[in-house]
């Protein structure tokens, strides 16, 4: 039963963020929408990156990102510790700023893109090394593809 309130309260949520269509004018990048832990330092550090690279981010802090992930249709594969939404796609974990603006400007048949798991190096994940990593596309059915080398 708890689980269902706890779909039945962020579905609308998430569907929110994902539909909006508001636009930053300053930047000309749809506002993105940011689920993330309240306690996860990386993900602040990828939000504030964000920003710095012209987007207008709207932090929505979660005890459990399950419900969104499962809506979102990432896959656990997948998955990182924060999943976002900006015209209309889904961006999960450290991408790069540069992959979020390609895909809003190319406008691709996918869900969404992610950089799996937490790699070093990326986005708000800085540290002593720099781990080579993948982003990723993916689709409706889970089906992923590269999108672009780090």
């Amino acid at each position: 039963m708890k689980k269902s309130i706890v779909s039945a309260v962020t579905a609308p949520l998430f569907l929110v963020g994902l539909m909006a269509t508001t636009t930053s004018y300053a930047a000309e990048l749809p506002v993105m929408t940011v689920y993330k832990s309240p306690t996860c330092r990386c993900c602040t550090k990828w939000v504030n990156y964000m920003r710095k690279q012209g987007f207008e981010v709207k932090a929505q802090d979660m005890k459990d990102l399950k419900s969104i992930k499962s809506i979102s249709g990432v896959k656990r594969e997948f998955a990182s510790c924060h999943t976002a939404t900006v015209g209309g796609y889904i961006v999960e974990g450290h991408v790069p700023a540069a992959d979020v603006k390609r895909i809003l400007a190319e406008k691709p048949e996918a869900k969404g893109i992610t950089a799996p798991g937490m790699p070093m190096g990326s986005p708000g994940m800085e540290g002593p090394r720099k781990d080579k990593y993948q982003v990723l596309t993916f689709d409706e059915k889970g089906i992923s593809g590269v999108y672009a080398n780090h």
